[in-house]
């Protein structure tokens, strides 16, 4: 009650302040004993999990005879369900549960239909595991992008997705070539060093490629195409003084091209073709104090049209979950 302006006295009703959602339970059923010990981990350690990441939905998961009791908001427990059928989707078709599996079936869950239908062609259906892996993958499949680069730290899955979107293009016959190229600039060694022609040297720096190529299109189809010059591998070096033509090129590890190398291989694209451009801006190995031709590069192509920038980040690792922790603890001491 308060006094009005004319000394009368109002009732003033005091609004409820609103009450908390309450927390609902379910039980998500598992009836193999197994099964539910998967979905659980050693010491219960995926559940652990699930209530960190989900704490902001007052998450709590216990094992229950027969299921897993989930007891939270009505999103979160929502959330939970659907990240346990994804962990036991994967575990079904022959995956390993653990802690990286259970975070990247949460990704999974919070980003409803992840999986990826934009790329054909492939032996395999591709599947973000993060949003900004699903960002990232639908840049690469908008032929309208004629260049885009995939920044980010090891791990983010920048490169293999590229390799990819060139398989699908190339498979489905809509560029007569996959190009992927890398500058031979190595941490801590020398290729002079190394014996063998240019092409020996640098083979083994090429590997992460070759092993994208086999996954995606398998070994068979991969020499084939290799044999009749529709896939090439080849270091930076190779890439002067050639105009790539209704080819998908690919630039990996751009972090250690130099400000003229990545001018020269940027002007290479040619008519019909697209160009992804991938590194870590944080792991440059160029020797003395010279710039880096990515950070250069994404600078002054910042807004041009037809050109496209996407920044992936420690939460979108998703090799062992300790990569993404190492990063974020390097990023705070500022080394890089």
């Amino acid at each position: 009650m308060r006094v009005g302006a004319r000394g009368r006295r109002v009732t003033v009703k005091r609004r409820k302040p609103a009450s908390p959602e309450a927390p609902i339970s379910r039980i998500y059923e598992v009836r193999n004993a197994e099964r539910l010990q998967d979905l659980c981990g050693p010491h219960h350690r995926h559940l652990q999990i699930l209530e960190t990441k989900l704490a902001d939905f007052g998450l709590r998961a216990e094992s229950q005879g027969g299921g897993i009791l989930l007891i939270g908001t009505a999103e979160g427990v929502s959330i939970a369900e659907a990240t346990l059928a994804e962990l036991e989707r994967r575990i079904r078709s022959g995956t390993e549960a653990n802690d990286m599996e259970v975070e990247g079936a949460i990704e999974a869950a919070l980003t409803p239909g992840q999986t990826f239908g934009g790329l054909v062609g492939l032996k395999k259906p591709i599947k973000p595991q993060t949003r900004g892996q699903a960002k990232y993958l639908e840049l690469l499949a908008n032929a309208d992008n004629g260049l885009v680069f995939g920044v980010g730290p090891a791990g983010t899955g920048k490169t293999f997705l590229a390799v990819a979107a060139g398989v699908a293009e190339l498979t489905t016959g809509l560029r007569q070539r996959l190009i992927v190229t890398r500058p031979a600039v190595e941490a801590g060694e020398k290729l002079g060093f190394l014996p063998g022609t240019l092409e020996e040297k640098v083979d083994p720096y090429m590997l992460p490629i070759w092993d994208a190529l086999r996954d995606l299109m398998g070994q068979e189809q991969m020499e084939r195409r290799m044999a009749r010059g529709e896939i090439e591998v080849a270091p930076l070096a190779f890439m002067r003084g050639r105009t790539l033509k209704n080819a998908f090129v690919i630039v990996d590890e751009a972090q250690n091209t130099t400000v003229a190398q990545m001018k020269m291989v940027l002007t290479r694209l040619g008519r019909d073709s697209r160009m992804v451009v991938t590194g870590d801006p944080g792991q440059v190995d160029l020797p003395g104090s010279q710039p880096s031709g990515l950070k250069h590069a994404l600078r002054i192509l910042e807004g041009v049209d037809g050109i496209k920038a996407h920044y992936l980040t420690a939460a979108d690792v998703v090799r062992h979950g300790l990569v993404s922790r190492i990063i974020d603890a390097y990023a705070a001491a500022g080394e890089g």
